[in-house]
């Protein structure tokens, strides 16, 4: 399978690292690039070539597209002499449907979709796609394969995505303002800034894991923590007071309908 990634910065770099430790050899994998010192960079790090997109792309099974959202629509239009039936088009922009992609190649490729996060940049990804109208199912098949290399994957509606990102997409950034927040409370309790970032980094880090392996739901799981009238209950007053809960609703709320604002511009 002859893989094609336009735009190598983090999620496009990210995805070509991971394919590469799952075994896909560096010579199926062409990188498309603006500068030859990054091209240099790749080949260099990777062991990957980089090609022209026309060229690389008139070669291809996959096409992974890891442009800027704005770049979604100009590039497939920039290459659609190029692209052959059965390609597979894969995006990993916010914000452009796959009806938005459809429209801008020719019949009989395959477009997907995909919402991915930063902890692909580790293998820890989570990743949301969404097939077009026409896309195959053996070509969504290969597009969740793909994106199986850089963490986990979840398959949902289109409709749904925009949702979706809201929490996996967008979802590092609440997580890390947390952890700010956390340390910067420990840092005024009077804790060291070194020693409040290793206990509010590997709680996150191990109550995380604990979610993940257990699969218990997590309210079981900060019941557990939650002694009546104790410390951890006095904290957690404060924050329903303070309406976090509320807060989260509100904020994935906007950040669906930015989602869908990006769309329609």
């Amino acid at each position: 399978m002859e893989i094609v990634i336009i735009g190598v910065g983090n999620m496009g770099g990210a995805v070509l690292s991971g394919l590469l430790k799952a075994g896909h050899a560096p010579e199926s994998v062409t990188a498309v690039v603006r500068r030859e010192e990054r091209a240099a960079e790749i080949a260099s790090t990777y062991g990957v070539r980089s090609l022209p997109a026309e060229a690389a792309v008139a070669a291809a099974d996959v096409v992974v597209l890891g442009v800027k959202p704005y770049g979604v629509v100009p590039v497939l239009e920039s290459v659609k002499d190029s692209l052959r039936p059965g390609t597979l088009v894969v995006s990993l922009a916010a914000g452009i449907t796959t009806a938005q992609m459809e429209a801008a190649v020719p019949d009989g490729v395959d477009v997907v979709r995909v919402m991915p996060n930063t902890p692909a940049l580790i293998g820890q990804g989570m990743s949301v796609l969404a097939a077009g109208a026409h896309c195959r199912a053996e070509a969504l098949a290969t597009a969740e394969e793909l994106m199986g290399a850089v963490g986990e994957v979840v398959t949902v509606p289109e409709s749904s995505v925009d949702a979706a990102g809201a929490l996996s997409g967008s979802g590092p950034a609440y997580v890390f303002l947390v952890a700010e927040a956390l340390i910067e409370a420990g840092v005024h309790l009077g804790l060291t800034r070194a020693d409040a970032t290793t206990l509010v980094t590997q709680t996150l880090v191990g109550s995380s894991q604990l979610l993940a392996d257990t699969g218990t739901h997590p309210a079981l799981l900060r019941e557990q923590v939650t002694s009546p009238g104790g410390t951890t209950a006095a904290s957690l007053r404060v924050f329903e007071e303070r309406g976090l809960r509320a807060a989260f609703l509100e904020a994935t709320r906007a950040n669906r309908d930015r989602s869908r604002e990006l769309a329609a511009d």
